[in-house]
């Protein structure tokens, strides 16, 4: 048993040292601040899109009465979403902290494409605020950047 565990700590089946690489492979392409920007904006795309793509599935599940697959396909999406944002250049709070902002504008626009709703003037309002905040958190150059 313990060398079971030894062996699953060490390898985990090779999953883990396969998302290292591909991390470390991922951020050499981020070479100056206009590649690491376009790169970390795309990623914050697809991690909002599967995380409420993920929710979404288990929201028509639960509230709209599907199918249990859709509450299956829900978790594996919300499970993929988990490690996007491992793929940031940055620290865990500026990821978190600027993905939050992030996924509030594209819950917005979710609604707007999924379920009809338009943006009022408000919505708008507060979309920009918080991208111009979240703008400031993640990309406002920092002694400690990589790519000063």
């Amino acid at each position: 048993m313990v060398k079971m565990n030894q062996f699953s700590r060490q390898n985990n089946f090779g999953i883990k040292q396969y998302l290292i690489n591909l991390k470390i492979n991922l951020e050499s392409r981020c070479l100056s601040r206009e590649r690491c920007w376009v790169y970390t904006i795309l990623l914050f795309i697809l991690a909002g899109i599967f995380e409420i793509g993920g929710g979404y599935l288990i929201w028509l599940w639960l509230r709209e009465g599907r199918e249990l697959i859709f509450a299956f396909l829900g978790a594996i999406v919300l499970f993929l979403y988990g490690i996007i944002p491992t793929f940031q250049p940055s620290y865990f709070h500026r990821i978190y902290a600027t993905y939050g902002g992030i996924f509030v504008v594209m819950s917005i626009l979710w609604g707007w494409l999924f379920d009809k709703t338009q943006p009022d003037t408000y919505d708008i309002i507060g979309a920009l605020i918080i991208l111009i905040g979240v703008s400031i958190i993640f990309y406002w150059p920092r002694k400690d950047d990589a790519y000063d």
